[in-house]
């Protein structure tokens, strides 16, 4: 069964906020769950006022994970972050990722669910080269997913994690268009 996406609306913040309390999410992501903290912090994309893009991934017409997606070149911090750490080409991408629902973890969905987003990256974004992701090397599970989607470690090295309590080690991954992993 395929994955759909469609866009993150103001509507699905009420799901979203669930999402971010699951233990399994607040570990890594670490993000504020009250209504006003994901009405500032997604609402700007939801409403398109700024260049990142926020899918919901949905599997037979329900949300299942949240991918949010983004030009490395529109945030120069995150830009300025990763590139000691590895090459940043023009026209790469990056996205960041979670599973909300906790009974469909660990069951394959999030190398699919990557996978899909990088294909659907390459025909939403022609001008994209690649699309590098960054993961906090403690968080296995996530860069499991990114290696059985088909990404690549080019990289490791400091950047500052989303939740405190990690070590800034992250690993970083990368695909580009047509398939390879490195350029």
């Amino acid at each position: 069964m395929a994955i759909a996406w469609r866009h993150l609306d103001e509507p699905d913040f009420d799901l979203l906020r669930a999402w971010l309390e699951q233990p399994h999410v607040a570990r890594w992501w670490n993000h504020e769950t009250t209504v006003e903290a994901v009405q500032r912090d997604f609402g700007p994309a939801a409403r398109r006022e700024e260049p990142s893009e926020d899918f919901l991934a949905l599997l037979d017409g329900r949300p299942f994970g949240l991918v949010q997606r983004c030009r490395i070149a529109d945030y120069p911090e995150y830009y300025d972050e990763l590139a000691p750490v590895v090459e940043v080409p023009a026209g790469a991408m990056s996205i960041d990722y979670l599973i909300g629902e906790p009974a469909r973890t660990g069951c394959g969905l999030g190398p699919r669910m990557i996978a899909s987003m990088v294909t659907r990256t390459w025909s939403d974004h022609p001008d994209a080269s690649c699309v590098v992701v960054p993961v906090v090397a403690a968080n296995r599970a996530s860069w499991r997913a990114l290696e059985k989607a088909g990404l690549r470690r080019v990289g490791e090295g400091p950047i500052t994690p989303d939740n405190p309590v990690d070590d800034p080690l992250h690993y970083v991954y990368r695909v580009d268009r047509g398939g390879s992993s490195v350029p």
